[in-house]
């Protein structure tokens, strides 16, 4: 597949993956990508995960035949992108590797040989020519690892983003890309809002016209949408009206309070409603819609003097991907001594800008009479 008549990709499928970094369900496997530029100097974007190192030295080869390249570009150093480097440069032992002085670091630790003899270590606004090409580094630490950077080619106006706009997938999946690349992103980078919001301002002046990711596809047309996608994300902001809701339930009578809850909510015309039992659903996806939306609504039972396993693990997942500037309601079961309210609030004390509504839905055991009321209540409050 050429991205550019002299830019050709040379990534691979992984159609068999279940479980992405041993924890994100990938039902359509995920692409590890990887491009050569073909120029006076050829340069090879990135390498690959190392189940895939012998397919990925065959599609260079397809690619330049009997020519060897002249550098290895290591964006990213975890493992899914650079576990193949140490083969590559057994293959090509002329190939100069171009990376920065953090990445070089990570490479001892990974391989036994840091390359001290064929390196180039880039900082931020370097420049490597190719020829027509030239390629201009721009670091993006954190994003989501110090060592990372990005690499922008002026003449094709193509963006190797690293993990930046990567979605889970393989290339060839045929699916709305913002739904798995927003599970990604919160899931992976969302933590890091503030460094990427400052690679974007970096970005902010290029005249960028295909971008390359390390993951999913190759983005051509509409890049405003993606580019907006990922401002409104780093930067906290909500992507659409509507209400998350995340519950978990014991014995059903939590879930009915729920379902009284959506019922009020769909006749008050809220636009959108996402629910998700947090002991059956993809916690990633659960994350994805709390983020996704300016309202959430947690319900859970009190458990141990505490509030039920699902819903800490669930509210430990949004804060330690700095949940902020959102909506909370609360409803609380608790049979003989209701703590659920009191613990939730605890957990989001150190969040930014949270705001609870004034009621919260405190069930004993089951659903009476007077908690319709405050339901009803907590609705048209967090409409």
């Amino acid at each position: 597949m050429y991205i550019r008549e002299d830019i050709k990709y040379i990534g691979v499928n992984d159609r068999n993956i279940d479980l992405f970094e041993g924890q994100y369900t990938v039902e359509n496997g995920m692409a590890y990508n990887s491009y050569v530029i073909l120029d006076n100097k050829i340069a090879v974007m990135d390498s690959v995960d190392a189940h895939f190192t012998e397919e990925w030295l065959n599609n260079i080869k397809s690619v330049l035949g009997d020519k060897s390249p002249d550098y290895l570009v290591v964006q990213h150093m975890e493992p899914d992108h650079s576990a193949s480097i140490d083969s590559f440069t057994r293959a090509y032992p002329t190939a100069v590797i171009v990376a920065t002085a953090m990445a070089f670091t990570m490479m001892g630790k990974y391989f036994e040989n840091v390359y001290a003899d064929r390196r180039i270590v880039v900082k931020d606004s370097d420049t490597l020519s190719l020829g027509k090409h030239t390629l201009t580094f721009c670091t993006a630490s954190m994003v989501h690892w110090p060592e990372v950077m990005v690499s922008f080619d002026s003449y094709s106006g193509v963006l190797f983003s690293a993990d930046a706009f990567g979605k889970f997938g393989t290339t060839d999946t045929n699916e709305d890309w913002a739904c798995e690349a927003r599970r990604y992103y919160f899931g992976i980078v969302g933590k890091y809002g503030p460094q990427v919001q400052a690679v974007l301002k970096k970005l902010g002046g290029l005249d960028i016209k295909t971008i390359c990711p390390l993951h999913g596809p190759v983005l051509t047309e509409n890049l405003g949408y993606y580019l907006d996608l990922y401002n409104t994300w780093s930067s906290y902001g909500v992507e659409s009206e509507g209400v998350a809701i995340a519950y978990t339930s014991v014995y059903g009578h939590t879930k009915v309070a729920v379902d009284m809850l959506v019922k009020e909510l769909e006749s008050l015309g809220c636009p959108k409603i996402a629910v998700s039992d947090l002991a059956r659903c993809d916690m990633a996806e659960a994350v994805e819609d709390a983020f996704r939306y300016g309202k959430l609504v947690l319900a859970t039972t009190t458990y141990n003097s505490s509030i039920f396993p699902f819903m800490s693990e669930f509210i430990h997942h949004l804060t330690e991907r700095n949940y902020q500037n959102r909506k909370i309601g609360i409803i609380e079961n608790g049979s003989w001594a209701p703590v659920a309210a009191k613990t939730i609030k605890k957990m989001l004390e150190g969040s930014k800008d949270i705001t609870f509504t004034d009621t919260v839905v405190t069930v004993n055991a089951a659903v009476k009479a007077e908690n319709i009321s405050q339901i009803k209540a907590l609705a048209e409050e967090i409409m």
